[in-house]
This record gives structure tokens, C-alpha cells and sequence, in this order.
């Protein structure tokens, strides 16, 4: 039950700072936190008996990829758009969307 707590705040503050932080660094470690706090309820689940671990198991290893991956192309976004910009608050970057 302390798990399902802990994972709920961990995704619950994930969200939080996406929808808060205005540099994109910030953003982009609000979606890890989201991710990872996802992997390990679904790990706590699987591992209490509530799905076949080893189908779990490949669901965290699915999520971990795509976590690596977000950060990555998220990363390089970013040091991309600061290069070209030297902007990094993400309303900043309204020519690029209008």
C-alpha cells in the first residue's frame, strides 16, 4: 500500500513540475520522474500478485527504453533550440509555433 502512496506522489509531483517549470530542462526531468514512477507501480504490482511478472517485466523494460530515449531526443532538442536561440524558457520560443 506504501508503494501505490510513494508512486502516486512521484507522479503526482512529475506532473506538477511539467505544468509549473517554465525552462525545458525542467519539463523534461518532470517526465522522467512521470515515467519512472509509473515503472515501479508496475513493477510493486506485478511483484504483489496482481499481473504475471514476467509480462510486467518487459512492460518496464519497454517503459525504461522509452524513458532513455525521451531523454535523449529531449536533450538534444533542447541544446539545439539554446544554440540557435540562446533562449531556454519555453515561452520564449513563440516564433516557433506561430
Amino acid at each position: 500500500m506504501i508503494v501505490v502512496v510513494g508512486c502516486a506522489a512521484a507522479f503526482a509531483l512529475g506532473l506538477y513540475a511539467i505544468l509549473t517549470r517554465r525552462d525545458l530542462i525542467g519539463i523534461l526531468v518532470g517526465a522522467e520522474l512521470m515515467l519512472g514512477a509509473a515503472n515501479v507501480q508496475l513493477v510493486s504490482f506485478a511483484l504483489l500478485g496482481g499481473a504475471d511478472p514476467a509480462v510486467a517485466s518487459a512492460f518496464a523494460l519497454i517503459i525504461l527504453v522509452t524513458a532513455a530515449a525521451e531523454a535523449a531526443i529531449g536533450l538534444a532538442l533542447v541544446v539545439t533550440a539554446y544554440r540557435a536561440s540562446r533562449r531556454s524558457q519555453i515561452d520564449e520560443f513563440a516564433e516557433v509555433t506561430g
